[in-house]
C-alpha cells in the first residue's frame, strides 16, 4: 500500500508529529498494515476529531480507516445496522433517518466514525438516560496485533478494554449497532436561563429525567453573583403530530446547512477575553428566559458547529486545548471550586458545556461515571494555562473524578491510575494481546497506557 509521511495533529492542532499515513481499502490491506507496521507500530485513525494526540504516532504508522466505509445491512424491523468502522455518523444519519431510525448516541459533531465512537466510547446529551455509544453496540470485529480478526461481544474483557481503549487493543473493522426509532428529523426543544451555577445544577437535577437530551452552555467569564450563569437546553425527538402541516410531507428530511469553511492561517488572539466576553454576554441575553416546544432541525440541536467546516482554525496557529472532566454526585463543591478558578483566571471559552452523566459504562477506560461533566475549549496560547489545568487535574483526581482521554493532550501520567481504577487490567490485557507493541500512539507513550 502507498504511504506518505505527513504531519498529524488532533482537532486541537497542537503537538504535531510526523507519521507514515496508510489508507487501507480492504480488510486484507488492514491485516497487512498491522502485520507490517514496523518498530514504531501503528494506530488507527478516523476523521481526526479527537482533540489531542490519541490518533498520532510519531515516527510510526497511522492507519486512515475511512476507506472502509460500507454500510452492509440495515435491519429496519429490528432497528440495527451492520457497517464498516470507517462509516461516519453523518453518513449513517443520511441513510437511516429516511427509514425512521437515528444513531443511539452522538457527540457534538457527527463527523466521527463508528470505530472512533467505540474507541473513545463517545457520549452525548443523552447519557443520563442512554449511556455511551458502546452500550448500544451488539458486536464488533476487531483486528488484533497478531493479524487475527476476532468477533467481540459485550460482557467480555476484550469488549470492555476496547470500548474507550483509544484504538490500543486493535483495529475495529465492522460493528453492529442498535438504533433509536424516530418519527421525524426535528427536535422539540425547551430553553431557559439559569442565573448562576447553583441555579443551573438545581434545574438539571430536578428535571433531567423528563427529557432524553439535556445540556447547558455555561458562561465561564461571568463573575460574582453571576458565576456559572448558563443557558439550559433540553430536547426530545418531535413526534409526527407535533409538526405543522407544511412539514408533514417530508418529516424525516435531513438537509444540514454548511457555511464557508474558516480560512486557514488566521492570526492568534481573535478569541480573547474581550471578544469572548462580548460573545458570552450576547449569547446569554438573547436566550429566552423560558421557551418550550420550539421545533429545531437535528443539526441545529446536536451539531451547530458542523455547519462551519474547520472551525478549529479560528483559534489560530497555536490551536486549542479542550479540557473535559467528570466528578461524581456529592462532589458539587469540587465543581464549584473549579468553575470559580476558571472564572478567576479569565479563560476565554465560548464553547463550555455542563451535563449530568448517568450510570457508568463497563469500558475499563470509558470516561463517563455518574455525576457532573464540564467541557471547555481554551486557546492553547493562553498564559498560565498549563499550570491552571495541572491544578484542576489534582482537584479532579482528589474527588475521584477523571479527564476524558479523547480530548486530552497534556495530562500527567501519575494521575491516571487514580482516575481510571481498571488501568492495570487494561495494561495487562494489552501486554497479552500485543507483546511486541504493534498498536501504539503518542497518547499511549505519554501516559504509559
Amino acid at each position: 500500500m502507498p504511504a506518505e509521511t505527513v504531519s498529524v495533529t488532533g482537532w486541537g492542532r497542537t503537538a504535531p508529529s510526523a507519521a507514515r499515513l496508510i489508507r487501507p481499502r480492504t480488510y486484507e490491506e488492514a491485516v497487512a498494515a498491522v502485520r507490517d507496521c514496523g518498530v514504531r507500530g501503528g494506530i488507527p485513525r478516523g476523521l481526526g476529531r479527537a482533540y489531542g494526540d490519541a490518533a498520532q504516532n510519531a515516527g510510526g504508522a497511522v492507519w486512515d480507516m475511512t476507506g472502509l466505509d460500507r454500510i452492509h445491512v440495515v435491519d429496519v424491523a429490528d432497528g440495527t445496522v451492520l457497517c464498516d468502522a470507517g462509516v461516519s455518523l453523518h453518513r449513517l444519519m443520511e441513510v437511516l433517518l429516511p427509514l425512521g431510525w437515528f444513531v443511539p448516541v452522538t457527540p457534538g459533531t457527527r463527523y466521527v466514525t463508528v470505530g472512533g465512537a467505540i474507541g473513545a466510547d463517545i457520549h452525548g446529551k443523552n447519557h443520563h438516560v442512554g449511556g455511551s455509544f458502546a452500550r448500544h453496540v451488539l458486536s464488533f470485529e476487531l483486528l488484533t496485533a497478531d493479524g487475527t480478526i476476532r468477533t467481540v461481544a459485550p460482557g467480555t474483557p476484550l469488549f470492555d478494554a476496547t470500548a474507550g481503549g483509544m484504538g490500543l487493543t486493535g483495529v475495529i473493522l465492522t460493528a453492529t449497532v442498535r438504533l433509536q426509532p424516530v418519527e421525524t428529523s426535528l427536535m422539540a426543544v425547551d430553553t431557559e436561563r439559569a442565573t448562576d451555577l447553583d441555579d443551573l445544577m438545581a434545574r438539571l437535577t430536578a428535571t433531567d429525567h423528563r427529557h432524553r437530551y439535556s445540556v447547558a452552555w455555561i458562561d465561564l467569564l461571568a463573575r460574582g453573583a453571576a458565576t456559572g450563569r448558563a443557558v439550559l437546553t433540553r430536547g426530545d425527538h418531535a413526534p409526527l403530530d407535533a409538526l405543522p402541516a407544511r412539514a408533514r410531507s417530508a418529516p424525516l428530511a435531513f438537509r444540514p446547512s454548511r457555511l464557508p469553511p474558516a480560512p486557514a492561517g488566521l492570526p492568534g488572539g481573535l478569541l480573547n477575553r474581550a471578544t469572548v466576553g462580548l460573545f458570552n454576554e450576547l449569547w446569554y441575553r438573547r436566550a429566552p428566559r423560558a421557551r418550550t416546544g420550539e421545533l429545531q432541525p437535528l443539526p441545529a440541536f446536536f451539531h451547530p458547529l458542523d455547519g462551519v467546516p474547520h472551525w478549529n482554525r479560528v483559534y489560530g496557529r497555536s490551536g486549542l486545548v479542550q479540557y473535559q472532566f467528570v466528578v461524581g454526585h456529592g462532589h458539587e463543591d469540587t465543581l464549584r471550586r473549579i468553575v470559580d478558578r476558571i472564572s478567576a483566571h479569565r479563560c476565554p471559552s465560548f464553547l463550555a458545556v455542563l451535563k449530568r452523566f448517568g450510570e457508568a459504562d463497563p469500558g475499563w477506560l470509558s470516561f463517563p461515571r455518574p455525576g457532573w461533566t464540564l467541557a471547555l475549549d481554551i486557546p492553547a496560547a493562553l498564559p498560565g494555562l498549563g499550570a491552571l489545568l495541572d491544578a484542576l487535574d489534582e482537584e479532579v483526581a482528589a474527588a475521584g473524578g477523571r479527564v476524558y482521554l479523547a480530548k486530552d493532550s497534556r495530562l500527567r501520567p501519575e494521575l491516571l491510575t487514580a482516575m481510571y481504577p481498571r488501568l492495570a487490567d487494561f495494561r495487562a490485557l494489552r501486554a497479552e494481546l500485543d507483546p511486541r507493541g504493534a498498536l501504539v500512539s503518542d497518547l499511549a507513550r505519554r501516559l504509559a497506557l
